[in-house]
């Protein structure tokens, strides 16, 4: 059956894709962010009938008329502030990654219609793991022990989330990448940030389009009051020195950054 799916984040890296598979599924989309020079171009090349709506989710006033114009029976909250720049810009880190998502979560429970919230989590909420001391995956059942800010942030919104009044799913997603260099969130400052991250730390990817159709198939999917781990296959089960080497020679600066260094196999404190 078709849904009206509002996609806040509707232009970033995940939004962009998940907005298309969702139009390509027959649902009726909305893909809301907000409304940059940047994002007003890119919303001219939007699939036959998306709509673009432009809002700034730290305003209450600006959630609530959002959410009672376009009527979604889904909202995919993809919207959020990640690394590098949370530690540049807390205060508006915690107004967006916070704040914003429990505006959203009143609003639709105030809503006419019956709303599934699909909250876009991340596999920070596990917190950074000793590689050398633990080898187990991890399952939607561990307990979350967040070990940075973003993680943190991701952990109290899932809280609300749960004990919203709605019907609610919950992707904590794997770090993700995109074949379209053109298309990552990654400045120079983030490519730096990657490379003081400890080089035999663990890192799971995942595909932007298999990100996309999870959270497509969660729009329908028997899966209300669940929260699911979105990560690559095995060939995604890398190490934090191949990828920050990887992103670095795409992009031209493979002997322009430092190297980075192992961790502390003996700390439990010092991983990312």
């Amino acid at each position: 059956m078709a849904e009206k799916v509002l996609v806040t984040g509707g232009f970033g890296l995940v939004g962009s894709q998940t907005v298309r598979r969702l139009a390509a599924d027959g649902h009726q989309v909305v893909a809301t962010d907000l409304g940059t020079a940047v994002q007003r171009k890119a919303a001219r090349s939007l699939p036959a009938g998306v709509q673009a709506r432009w809002a700034d989710l730290t305003d209450e006033n600006e959630v609530d008329r959002l959410v009672a114009e376009t009527s979604p029976t889904v909202i995919i909250h993809l919207a959020a502030v990640i690394p590098p720049v949370i530690y540049q810009q807390r205060e508006l880190a915690r107004r967006v990654n916070v704040d914003a998502t429990v505006a959203l979560l009143r609003a639709a429970e105030r809503a006419r219609n019956h709303v599934r919230f699909i909250q876009a989590s991340s596999n920070a909420v596990h917190g950074a793991r000793n590689p050398h001391r633990y080898q187990e995956l991890l399952r939607p059942d561990t307990p979350p022990r967040p070990s940075d800010l973003y993680g943190a942030h991701k952990t109290e919104v899932e809280a609300y989330v749960r004990s919203s009044s709605m019907e609610w799913v919950i992707l904590r997603l794997a770090a993700v990448m995109s074949v379209d260099l053109g298309a990552m969130p990654f400045s120079a400052d983030a490519l730096f940030f990657e490379s003081a991250l400890p080089t035999d730390g663990r890192v799971h990817t995942v595909d932007v389009r298999d990100v996309a159709a999870a959270f497509a198939a969660a729009v329908t999917a028997d899966v209300a009051g669940e929260i699911l781990l979105i990560g690559g296959d095995e060939s995604h089960l890398l190490r934090q020195g191949e990828v920050g080497a990887a992103l670095a020679a795409a992009m031209g600066l493979a002997d322009i950054l430092p190297g980075g260094r192992p961790g502390n196999p003996d700390s439990d404190d010092d991983w990312f």
